[in-house]
């Protein structure tokens, strides 16, 4: 039987992961801190830490997945008025980087992929912490099992 008490600190392990908002890696931080106390107290508190920390690790690892590949394509965009990268070629060759190029396109789409998995990443997390305020397990999608 799972009392209120397992269920409150199974919500809170949850609704912990905010604490990114207060200071930096808190996400990960406080859920660790808050499952290492409290995981021998009951399985059910054990099952939801370990899937708020495996959650935040995926989520990070995600988040450098994207800004590694953002990264480049912005670059571009700060050297937009420099007069070096308007290059000449042999005849018929120009390369100007002051336009727009598809790659700012490409670089902007995945600013915007952030974004989007940004306000998933909330949705999962109000969805867990009500998951076990009821008593039930959760899974979050696309989450990669870290810790087992």
């Amino acid at each position: 039987m799972i009392t209120n008490h397992q269920k409150n600190l199974a919500t809170f392990i949850h609704l912990s992961t905010f604490s990114r908002f207060i200071f930096p890696f808190g996400n990960i931080i406080a859920p660790i801190i808050l499952w290492i106390a409290n995981k021998d107290k009951s399985d059910f508190i054990d099952t939801h830490g370990k899937q708020a920390i495996n959650f935040q690790f995926s989520i990070l690892l995600y988040a450098m997945i994207i800004g590694i590949l953002t990264i480049p394509f912005f670059a571009f965009s700060l050297f937009d008025h420099l007069d070096i990268l308007d290059f000449h070629a042999f005849e018929g060759i120009h390369i100007n980087i002051s336009d727009p190029s598809p790659l700012f396109y490409i670089g902007g789409s995945l600013g915007l992929l952030a974004v989007i998995a940004f306000i998933l990443e909330l949705i999962f997390i109000i969805n867990a912490s009500l998951k076990a305020k009821n008593g039930e397990n959760y899974n979050y999608p696309f989450t990669i099992n870290f810790i087992k």
